[in-house]
């Protein structure tokens, strides 16, 4: 659930707050958006520690999920790829 709501959040920022911001001259979007997001992020991250010492995750799939973490699509990608394993 973290994975798509960090996803989502990402997506929102780009694809919202930044052209509100660039084009609309409006940068509360992207200082909100920014906030829950960068929340939303530090969660994940968090998520991917904790459950890297509880399931034992290999490192280059903790690894993974956190470079999967700074792409726009990448927590969708990394949701899907836990459900495989599951």
């Amino acid at each position: 659930m973290i994975a798509i709501l960090e996803g989502i959040s990402y997506l929102l920022l780009l694809g919202f707050g930044m052209p509100m911001k660039y084009f609309a001259g409006n940068p509360d979007y992207v200082y909100w958006l920014g906030r829950v997001h960068g929340g939303l992020t530090i969660a994940f991250i968090i998520w991917i520690l904790l459950c890297h010492s509880k399931y034992k995750w290999t490192y280059g799939f903790s690894i993974k999920g956190f470079i999967l973490s700074l792409l726009p699509f990448g927590a969708f990608i990394f949701d899907k790829e836990l459900k495989a394993q599951i």
